[in-house]
């Protein structure tokens, strides 16, 4: 996911896909340890997913650049 897309969203929203985000790294991971995965990068491109939606979220609640949009 993008950053404007990511910014784009609402607290609430990115809350949400931040939980499904995290059960899916868990799922991919648990895959990974019992058989191989289709692409190892998922694994990357998920960590990096969550990490952006979470400096968001915190952005927004110690006020750096803003509020959530209206």
């Amino acid at each position: 996911m993008k950053i404007d897309e990511i910014r784009s969203k609402t607290d609430a929203e990115l809350e949400f896909e931040l939980a499904k985000a995290k059960k899916g790294l868990f799922e991919l991971r648990m895959k990974a340890s019992t058989q191989s995965i289709q692409s190892p990068a998922e694994i990357t491109n998920l960590r990096r997913g969550i990490a952006r939606m979470n400096t968001i979220l915190h952005e927004r609640a110690s006020g750096v650049r803003g509020q959530e949009p209206r």
